[in-house]
């Protein structure tokens, strides 16, 4: 029998792939994107953020999400810098979250507030992923809009508190296997993980609308 972490890994992986190969992200890891298509996703991440980790220290106790809530994972402070460096010191005044953000930030949200499980899902489907393909985007960011490496404007993909990362993702999914739930709640868990793929699909396909590569 698969362990939970390879179930979760192995269900959510269609919705995994459409998130990853989705027009918005495809045109702005190949280059054909300006720097404010990267600025405003930024942008968006903070929201999705800002739901995760604003209600993560009350779920520090809890019996299922607990384990999993990590300060040196915390990208927030990060995204902020960013963001100064992006948009200027005012960059606050400007912030706005696309309607498809706005609905994956309130799902993270309800999560964080009635169901810790939940919580998980998202988490996991977050943190995991910006350790393993946001390396991509920070590299082709540095490279596409010269930041410097690993500087202000990709700090967002730098877990500078991970001393090894791949070490972090195998303790990660072992914390994943141990999850204290039933087959029952360990399902709806994996149904989240493909929800939070499809929101963040959602936020994708809304930039895409933003940033359409002239004909």
């Amino acid at each position: 029998m698969d362990s939970f972490s390879t179930l979760i890994r192995t269900a959510s992986h269609e919705q995994h792939m459409e998130a990853e190969t989705s027009t918005f992200m495809s045109d702005l890891l190949g280059g054909r994107l300006g720097v404010e298509a990267y600025a405003r996703y930024t942008e968006q991440l903070w929201f999705v953020y800002e739901a995760l980790e604003t209600g993560a220290e009350k779920l520090a106790s809890d019996p299922v999400a607990g384990a999993f809530i990590r300060p040196e994972l915390f990208r927030l402070s990060a995204l902020e810098r960013d963001l100064a460096h992006l948009r200027g010191p005012e960059w606050r005044s400007g912030l706005s979250a696309l309607p498809a953000t706005q609905v994956y930030a309130d799902r993270v949200r309800v999560c964080a507030e009635s169901w810790p499980a939940g919580y998980v899902a998202h988490h996991y489907t977050r943190y995991l992923g910006d350790l393993s393909g946001g390396q991509i985007i920070r590299d082709k960011a540095e490279k596409t809009w010269g930041f410097e490496k690993k500087g202000d404007g990709v700090r967002f993909y730098v877990f500078e508190e991970l001393s090894n990362p791949a070490a972090f993702k195998r303790g990660y999914r072992e914390l994943l296997d141990e999850v204290d739930a039933d087959d029952l709640e360990k399902q709806r868990i994996v149904a989240e993980c493909k929800r939070a793929f499809a929101l963040n699909t959602g936020v994708f396909r809304a930039l895409g609308e933003e940033f359409p590569l002239s004909a």
